[in-house]
């Protein structure tokens, strides 16, 4: 056993690679291996020297601009033994994404958030062109490109979903640490994170974000499309 947990240790250490597609390979083999023997990141020895760490990442949001920015961190910040949360301050209508995780999670989790941020980034400065060359209002672009991020948030959970249930014995390893649990119950009563109205012809937007969000993967940037349909 002592050898598995070493083998596991070395695998995380090899998932904060500055490569993806290294990282990300390392941190699914971890899991399985965990998974098969049945071990949480508390009982590996390196894991287990880690400490937990609370910290703000920089991306911010507010109620009107990209709310969707929250809510990203929510969705994968739990699939990574992660917990989210949004770091507010007095009488600042802008609020930040926060973080709560052990060090090597938190830096693995931290990554894949910040690459999610660019796609979803990406496409919304094509919707923005687009909107503006069809005549839409700065309202109406906002709304677009809130709806866009939402549905991406929708389908990366929908991804996830199916990749858990694909991989069932990777559930045990996938929860979120008891150490990071205990920070976030320390922090008192939680703020709930943005809810969303999508209707009208925002559900069209909201769709081509969740089509993004479904086939995400942090080792490929999403290709370039042109979405005029919506926009028409």
């Amino acid at each position: 056993m002592a050898n598995i947990r070493d083998k596991i240790a070395k695998l995380l250490a090899l998932s904060e690679s500055p490569n993806e597609n290294e990282a990300r390979a390392a941190l699914l083999k971890a899991r399985a291996l965990m998974a098969e023997h049945k071990l949480r990141p508390e009982e590996i020895q390196a894991h287990h020297q880690d400490k937990v760490v609370k910290k703000t990442i920089g991306l911010t949001c507010t109620k009107m601009t990209n709310p969707w920015v929250m809510h990203l961190g929510h969705v994968i910040a739990k699939h990574y033994c992660c917990a989210a949360f949004r770091g507010v301050r007095p009488r600042m209508k802008t609020v930040s994404l926060g973080l709560i995780g052990f060090e090597e999670d938190l830096e693995v989790c931290e990554r894949i958030i910040r690459y999610a941020h660019s796609c979803v980034e990406a496409r919304c400065r094509e919707l923005r062109t687009i909107g503006r060359r069809c005549g839409q209002s700065g309202t109406e672009i906002r709304k677009s490109c809130n709806a866009y991020g939402y549905g991406f948030c929708k389908g990366l959970q929908q991804a996830y979903t199916e990749q858990n249930q694909k991989h069932q014995e990777w559930g045990l390893v996938l929860t979120t640490p008891q150490p990071v649990l205990d920070t976030v119950n320390a922090m008192g009563k939680k703020t709930p994170f943005a809810k969303y109205d999508l209707s009208g012809q925002l559900r069209d937007y909201a769709a081509m974000g969740i089509a993004d969000g479904r086939r995400f993967d942090p080792g490929k940037r999403l290709p370039e499309q042109g979405y005029r349909e919506a926009s028409a």
